[in-house]
C-alpha cells in the first residue's frame, strides 16, 4: 500500500510539474526568440509578461471547441490526448534527479525503474506519432492530410536514426535502464559517453529535433506551406493539448539526453548532481530554441534526404565501429 501511494503521488507530481513547466517553457522560448529577433516578447500582462502564460491558459479554456463538418468527431477528438498523454507516460522510467530524505524517508525520484527504461520511452515516444496522424486525417481537410503524410513519413524515418544511435552507447553500458546508464557515468567528466560516442550524440539530437518537430524540421505543421497542417481544423483546448504534449516531450528528451550522455545527475565537481542535471536539461532547451531562430525551415525532399542517405548511413557505422571495439576488449 505504501509503494502505491507513493507511486499515485509520483505520477501526479510529475503531470502537474510537467504541465506548467510546459507552459512555463513557451514563455521562456518566446523570450528567447524575441532577444534573437531584436523584439521585446511578452512584457504587458504581469511582471515581465510572465503572466501571459495564464493569459493563455484562459484563453486556450474559454475558446469554444470546434469539430469541422464531415470529420471524424470522435477520433478528432481523441487524437490531442493521445499527444499529451504519450509524452507523459514515456517519463515513468525517466530518473529525474538522485535519490534524497525527507524527514528520515528516501525518496527515489523515478517513478517505475524497469530494466528496460530507454525502450519504453522510445517505444511509447513512437505511439505519440498517433496523435498529429490521426488527428490530420479525420479532419476533412487538405492541409491537415498533408500534415498527416508527413507526419508519417517523418517520424518513422527518424524513429530509426534514433534507435540505430543509441545502440552503440547501450553497447558499451551494457544495460538498458536509465539509471545503470547514469552509474555508468559516475566517475569525472571524462567518463561521460559523449566523449566515447560523440557521433551517436549529434545522431541522436538530431533525430530529437525531427520527432519532436521541432524548427527546422518541423514540415508537420509548416505555416509557409500547409497553413499548420495536422492542427489546422484544432482550436482551444485541443490545440494546446498537442503543444503541450509537444514540450512535454522536448524536457523529458532534455532528461534523456542529459542522463544518456552527458553523466546525468552525477555530481560535477563543487556542482551537486540535482542542480547539475537541471543545468544540462536547461542547455539543451535553449539549444532547441537557438535552432528555432537561428534556421530556415527545410523541403521534405532534403529532411528526408538527410536521414536516410547521412544520418542512417552513420549511424549504422558508429555501430559497427562500436562492436569491433567491443569485440577487441575496448573501452
Amino acid at each position: 500500500m505504501n509503494y502505491f501511494i507513493e507511486t499515485l503521488i509520483k505520477i501526479l507530481l510529475v503531470v502537474l510539474i510537467f504541465s506548467a513547466l510546459a507552459g512555463f517553457t513557451t514563455y521562456v522560448e518566446r523570450k528567447i526568440l524575441a532577444f534573437f529577433q531584436r523584439r521585446l516578447g511578452p512584457t504587458i500582462v504581469g511582471p515581465f509578461g510572465v503572466l501571459q502564460i495564464l493569459a493563455d491558459g484562459i484563453k486556450l479554456f474559454t475558446k469554444e471547441d470546434i469539430v469541422p463538418s464531415g470529420a471524424n468527431r470522435i477520433i478528432f477528438r481523441i487524437a490531442p490526448t493521445i499527444t499529451a498523454a504519450t509524452a507523459f507516460i514515456a517519463m515513468a522510467p525517466i530518473p529525474f534527479f538522485p535519490e534524497f530524505e525527507i524527514f528520515g524517508y528516501t525518496i527515489t525520484p523515478i517513478i517505475s525503474d524497469i530494466n528496460i527504461g530507454i525502450l519504453f520511452v522510445l517505444g511509447v515516444g513512437a505511439a505519440g506519432l498517433y496523435g498529429p496522424l490521426l488527428g490530420g486525417i479525420s479532419a476533412n481537410s487538405k492541409w491537415s492530410l498533408l500534415g498527416a503524410a508527413r507526419t508519417a513519413v517523418q517520424l518513422l524515418s527518424f524513429e530509426v536514426v534514433s534507435g540505430l544511435s543509441l545502440l552503440a552507447p547501450l553497447m558499451l553500458v551494457g544495460s538498458l535502464s536509465l539509471i545503470d546508464i547514469n552509474n555508468y557515468q559516475s566517475g569525472d567528466i571524462t567518463d561521460w559517453l559523449v566523449f566515447s560516442q560523440p557521433l551517436a550524440f549529434v545522431l541522436f539530437l538530431f533525430a530529437g529535433y525531427a520527432e519532436l518537430n521541432r524548427t527546422p524540421f518541423d514540415l508537420l505543421e509548416h505555416e509557409a506551406e500547409i497553413v499548420s497542417g495536422y492542427a489546422t481544423e484544432y482550436a482551444g483546448m485541443r490545440w494546446g493539448m498537442f503543444f503541450i504534449g509537444e514540450y512535454a516531450s522536448m524536457i523529458s528528451l532534455s532528461f534523456v539526453v542529459s542522463l544518456i550522455f552527458l553523466g546525468g545527475f552525477n555530481s560535477l565537481w563543487f556542482i551537486p548532481g540535482g542542480i547539475a542535471i537541471l543545468l544540462k536539461v536547461s542547455f539543451l532547451i535553449f539549444l532547441f530554441m537557438w535552432a528555432r531562430a537561428a534556421y530556415p525551415h527545410v523541403r521534405p525532399d532534403q529532411l528526408m534526404g538527410l536521414c536516410w542517405r547521412v544520418l542512417f548511413p552513420l549511424a549504422l557505422l558508429n555501430v559497427f565501429v562500436t562492436g569491433l571495439v567491443c569485440l577487441g576488449g575496448g573501452n
